[in-house]
């Protein structure tokens, strides 16, 4: 659990929505039949006081300054390489589209609704008697603060209802259960994954709001949690989990493109890789618990040897610096840092386990309580790498029986392809698969 800046972008006008979707006809029923077009579509960002304003331009007109728009546009989705947001949301849907015309329907209307909340802007006019266009809990004008939306297919959706199975990713699988994971059925897999990720908790229902109303009738919610990431403390860059300990020092560097092509996106044609992944990852979500209350009264010293870290620096148990790499050939034998560390089980840092690193994005979470009173936290544990089996699958294969599995439950989450990035403004999400 122990294992980089978003850059702005200038409003830009979003492509013209899509006009309404078959399956969202029967969805919203014949008295909403007449604002149809202002239901589904918005009107671009305009220039002056209904533009999201800059920093001080809010403060003077009253609005919350936040976050400027991520890139939408680009060979890769925006939100798998940048450090964590504030605030995330992680789904996953059902597909309920009928054939292959209404997926790429659905696709197209995904896009689109993520395109415009990404960049931002004042929605469209209500009808006379139509519904507003939109929920309103931003105010006016749509502020992208910093949100990025990342999708994902499961396997599942490549079985025979869409014609796709001939062009699955080659590595894509149903999640399957290690050794000590209590899975809860409710709480996996899924067609479709969605990460909403952005500054604020408000600018994220408000595009769950907006995604799911525009979609009706295509996908519906399998399941859902909400997670944080925390401040770094007491500074720096890399924020704690809610087991104390700071989570993602030792992650491949984003910024080498040699190593994230070697690590974290799809090789088309590679052992049968479709062509069309080309820009794509495999995503792993992982729903962690962590039993707090137990772990809370484990000794710092006990705590430390579990993970192989300092709690208060978060360096290594044989050095002095958070960053540091551990030195394992100067302690065979574990006196230091013991054999059964997580962060020498997960990374061995060998020749032969290299391949095996992964791009782990994580986010704590907090549910409240269980049925017997027992608080309900832990980690979203998401990770981004080339093939789920050489590089997850073998990480948790050598983290089975370890001695943090007493104080951590995976109950959740799923196997996913985060899609290539939409080009342009006439792209859309799985283009090229549903080619």
């Amino acid at each position: 659990m122990t294992e980089s800046e978003l850059t702005g972008e200038s409003v830009a006008k979003p492509a013209r929505p899509p006009g309404r979707r078959a399956f969202l006809r029967g969805a919203l029923g014949a008295g909403a039949a007449g604002a149809a077009g202002v239901a589904a579509g918005y009107v671009a960002a305009r220039p002056g006081a209904s533009s999201p304003a800059a920093p001080g331009e809010a403060a003077a007109a009253g609005i919350e300054a936040r976050l400027p728009a991520v890139p939408f546009h680009g060979p890769h989705q925006a939100g798998i390489l940048p450090v964590p947001q504030r605030q995330t949301l992680v789904a996953a849907f059902n597909v309920t589209a009928q054939g292959r015309g209404q997926l790429l329907d659905l696709f197209q209307t995904l896009t689109s609704r993520a395109r415009f909340l990404v960049s931002g802007g004042t929605p469209a006019p209500a009808g006379i008697t139509g519904p507003p266009s939109d929920s309103g809990i931003l105010g006016p004008v749509v502020v992208p603060d910093g949100l990025t939306v990342t999708v994902g297919v499961g396997a599942s959706l490549f079985d025979d209802r869409f014609g796709l199975a001939d062009r699955k990713p080659v590595h894509l699988t149903t999640m399957q259960p290690f050794p000590n994971d209590n899975l809860d059925p409710a709480q996996c897999q899924g067609d479709l994954s969605l990460q909403l990720s952005a500054g604020s908790a408000d600018t994220l229902l408000h595009a769950l709001r907006d995604i799911t109303k525009n979609t009706r009738g295509g996908m519906q919610v399998l399941w859902r949690i909400d997670g944080f990431s925390s401040a770094p403390r007491p500074a720096g860059t890399t924020p704690r989990n809610l087991m104390g300990f700071m989570d993602g020092i030792a992650n491949p560097d984003v910024s080498d493109p040699a190593v994230m092509s070697s690590l974290v996106w799809a090789r088309p044609g590679a052992g049968g890789e479709p062509a069309w992944t080309a820009g794509g990852s495999y995503q792993v979500i992982r729903l962690i618990r962590m039993f707090v209350e137990f772990w809370d009264r484990v000794s710092l010293t006990e705590q430390e040897q579990m993970f192989g870290r300092r709690r208060d620096t978060g360096a290594p148990l044989d050095a002095n610096n958070e960053f540091a790499t551990p030195d394992y050939t100067d302690d065979p034998e574990g006196v230091v840092i013991p054999l059964t560390a997580h962060i020498r089980l997960a990374n061995p840092r060998t020749p032969k386990t290299s391949s095996s690193r992964i791009l782990r994005r994580a986010y704590n979470y907090d549910r409240g309580v269980d049925a017997v009173g027992n608080l309900d936290m832990g980690l979203i544990f998401t990770c981004y790498q080339q093939d789920i089996n050489r590089q997850f699958a073998a990480v948790q294969t050598r983290l089975i029986d370890e001695p943090l599995v007493d104080y951590i439950s995976p109950f959740g989450g799923g196997y996913f392809f985060a899609l290539p990035g939409v080009a342009s403004a006439s792209d859309y999400y799985g283009r090229a698969l549903l080619a």
